[in-house]
């Protein structure tokens, strides 16, 4: 619907037809792009507002003189349009729009569907019939929770692949943190209660999760088992420690987030607050993009939006705002399938949870300027050692394996003087020989940068070259990158190879310069050279978890999975007969006969797929 500049954009045959609606409007500008993406319970009403009135924040005149194109959604509840609104905006970026980017999703605890259950540390989507408590605002309060509750009740923490094949309880149960379910030291029953009482912990109810403990204790007592008594006495103490240093009073509600924005130096940010169970699991704080300008009600609304559009809303929502709050406690009660209270004048113990809030927003602010200042002094410096004024984004890469197994290179961003991790990027290196650096280098650095030489696709946005690009390795990787590089015409990009140093001692390396093997050793007290080993250490982390994960994939799979007729129980015996897929392989026809369960056929079955 975009106009000419001949043509005036005109909005009223649009708003004539708008319906009296719940849906999502989307602002455009002349170009065509989507400047503003907004949602309404009355569309017509809604949008209209925009052209009818003048606006007292600047950043909204500014973006309605922009106008030139308006496009609508209608839906069928408030709580559809928040859902599509967040969707929308993420998809599109809006440059009107406060955005609220979060490199993570939230953390739950995640109590597995097996016979023998197990807590997890888990992200991404619920799949059933696992069980999920959360969202966590951070990762140390979930492993914290998840190692007092495994200490109390002991859980197993091994997985289902070590577990299924276990002969002999580990350590943790001769230290007395397992009941060692894997070889039957435990009855279902009496495990399924532990992870009962896991569960009614997580769920707040932790003052029958202590009475029942406290009867178990009398009765073992009573019956004179005084090590049982002893055992249930020492579950009780730590969970009422737990408690204690956990516990927020709640008058009013069990379940609770606290929010609060505040603005500083230019910068906004709100500080999320969870009380879940009576529990204050800690807080997060969110620094938006595009809030230039803003005013707090705005970042506030895109934090409703773009917050509870993924996630289930707490029953009471403490926060200090002039919006009218009833379209979100419609649309986010809906969404949670119950009644979801804002509590927009609080007083009383509400209103020190919000205090405090906004102490750890300001708090959050003056950490990240201190930051970036930091950053911007570390750029500087690295910018003057290397002799490169105009250095902004870096690229670094490295190679991680073991024993040739498993190959991943690493690519991590330093730009805008942060780490952009949003712009990492991760290569699983095949069709090598085992263990060649040189070979896995050659094929990361080609793959990353081909794309560069090519022209970008129609409507999508060119990649970033950088500016230097750092390679984790001495003259020979060095080698591999120049001999990359010049094959794709991008000798313009300046290469560093970051050497390692005698011993290889941190402090020092040597910085090798492409093209004219020009070396620099920088002072170990140098900022900017500080700033080089935190982008090639992160290059190096990011290789290595990458790394890890692939191999344990691997290492999780046997080739007895593929094998007909050979299921978890017969595998299980193999593996436990022969010490390994190695004695299995060597085991002779007659040897795998004894196995309980393996016939001559079966047997033959065996030594075909893997021979």
């Amino acid at each position: 619907m975009a106009t000419t500049d001949a043509m005036p954009f005109d909005p009223k045959p649009i708003l004539a037809r708008l319906p009296e609606l719940p849906g999502v409007y989307r602002m455009k500008d002349a170009a065509g792009d989507v400047i503003y993406v907004g949602k309404a319970r009355d569309l017509k009403k809604r949008v209209t507002s925009y052209f009818t009135k003048q606006h007292d924040s600047p950043r909204t005149a500014l973006m309605v003189s922009q106008i030139d194109g308006l496009e609508t959604t209608v839906v069928r509840s408030e709580a559809e349009a928040l859902i599509l609104e967040n969707n929308l905006i993420k998809s599109l970026q809006p440059k009107y729009n406060v955005v609220f980017r979060d490199d993570k999703s939230y953390a739950y605890i995640m109590i597995t569907d097996h016979a023998f259950p197990q807590l997890r540390f888990h992200r991404g989507a619920h799949v059933k019939p696992n069980r999920y408590f959360g969202p966590f605002p951070s990762a140390w309060a979930i492993r914290e929770t998840i190692q007092h509750l495994q200490k109390v009740f002991r859980l197993r923490t091994c997985d289902n692949a070590v577990f299924s094949n276990r002969s002999r309880p580990c350590l943790l149960h001769q230290i007395g943190r397992c009941s060692a379910p894997c070889v039957g030291l435990v009855s279902k029953s009496d495990y399924a209660r532990d992870i009962d009482n896991a569960a009614l912990f997580l769920q707040g109810k932790e003052s029958e999760v202590i009475d029942a403990l406290t009867a178990k204790m009398e009765q073992a007592a009573a019956e004179q088992r005084y090590e049982a008594a002893a055992a249930s006495r020492d579950q009780v103490r730590t969970l009422q420690k737990i408690v204690a240093t956990q516990f927020v009073e709640t008058r009013h509600s069990r379940d609770a987030d606290i929010i609060v924005a505040v603005e500083a130096a230019g910068m906004w940010c709100v500080n999320l607050a969870m009380v879940r169970g009576g529990r204050h699991l800690g807080d997060k704080s969110f620094f938006p993009g595009n809030a230039a300008q803003a005013e707090r009600d705005a970042v506030l609304e895109a934090f409703f939006d773009q917050h509870y559009g993924e996630q289930t809303p707490p029953p009471r929502i403490v926060v200090e705002s002039g919006l009218d709050l009833s379209l979100y406690a419609a649309a986010l009660g809906e969404f949670a399938g119950r009644e979801v209270r804002f509590i927009d004048h609080p007083a009383g113990e509400e209103r020190v949870w919000l205090d405090m809030a906004a102490k750890n927003a300001r708090f959050a602010i003056e950490q990240r300027l201190a930051d970036r200042a930091s950053q911007e002094k570390k750029l500087t410096a690295m910018q003057d050692a290397l002799g490169m004024p105009a250095l902004q984004r870096v690229e670094c890469f490295d190679i991680s394996h073991t024993m040739g197994e498993a190959t991943v290179g690493s690519c991590v961003v330093f730009d805008r003087g942060a780490m952009q991790k949003g712009e990492y990027r991760r290569f699983n290196v095949q069709g090598i020989t085992a263990g060649d650096d040189y070979a896995a280098m050659r094929d990361v650095l080609s793959r990353r940068y081909a794309v560069l030489t090519e022209p970008p696709e129609e409507g999508a946005e060119a990649r970033s070259r950088p500016d230097l690009v750092l390679i984790d390795g001495g003259k020979g990787q060095l080698g591999v990158g120049e001999e990359v590089m010049t094959s794709l015409g991008l000798t313009d990009i300046p290469l560093i190879g970051v050497a390692k140093g005698e011993d290889r001692k941190p402090g020092l390396e040597t910085l090798i310069f492409g093209y004219s093997r020009t070396e620099l050793h920088l002072p170990v007290d140098n900022i900017g050279f500080h700033l080089i080993q935190q982008i090639r250490d992160e290059a190096h982390r990011f290789a290595i978890t990458g790394h890890r994960a692939r191999r344990g994939k691997n290492r999780k799979s046997s080739r007895l999975d593929d094998v007909p007729g050979i299921g978890p129980k017969k595998k299980k015996a193999l593996l436990a007969r022969f010490g390994g897929l190695q004695g299995v392989k060597d085991a002779s026809l007659e040897d795998l006969m004894r196995v309980e369960g393996i016939s001559r056929t079966l047997a033959q079955t065996l030594r075909d797929n893997l021979a």
